[in-house]
């Protein structure tokens, strides 16, 4: 359950995050109203290898880890930080995830679950854009952090080898 307190928080986690400068703090507190508030203990899987996307997730305060491989034997190939979004790649192209999504800390995160998300396209278009640009900046900042890490493996390996 969203206290005010809570519903205050968000609002302004939002602010901060998506350009809200062209909504009032009504329609922004509106769109909570689409989402559904989480806390994910750490260790704890938000989504898994192989499933749809069902949920946009935004994670408010924590750190979740991106995973490859069975849980035998996983690897990380990334983190997701508080304020990005996760889970838009299944979402949006609806084929199965490849990497597994899991809380590296303990998570506070809101869900917007794609049958919240249609209704949200009709009632409030102008969040539809809001979301979509939230995305790209979010798959952005995974997508920079992933090739500097993968550029300084490169320069170690081949340091290495001289």
């Amino acid at each position: 359950m969203m206290t005010d307190n809570d519903r205050d928080a968000l609002v302004d986690f939002l602010a901060r995050h998506v350009d809200t400068q062209i909504l009032t703090h009504a329609e922004v507190s509106a769109f909570l109203d689409f989402c559904d508030f989480e806390i994910i203990e750490r260790g704890r899987i938000i989504a898994d290898i192989g499933e749809v996307g069902e949920s946009l997730y935004f994670l408010l305060d924590g750190t979740a880890e991106l995973i490859v491989g069975p849980t035998t034997n996983e690897v990380p190939v990334g983190q997701i930080h508080a304020g990005e979004m996760l889970g838009e790649m299944s979402f949006f192209d609806r084929q199965p995830r490849n990497v597994r999504m899991r809380a590296r800390s303990s998570v506070r995160l809101l869900r917007l679950p794609r049958e919240k998300y249609n209704r949200l396209r009709l009632e409030h278009p102008v969040f539809t854009v809001l979301l979509l640009e939230y995305a790209i900046v979010s798959l952005d900042h995974l997508y920079r952090r992933t090739s500097t890490d993968v550029a300084q493996l490169n320069q170690y390996i081949h340091s290495m080898g001289g």
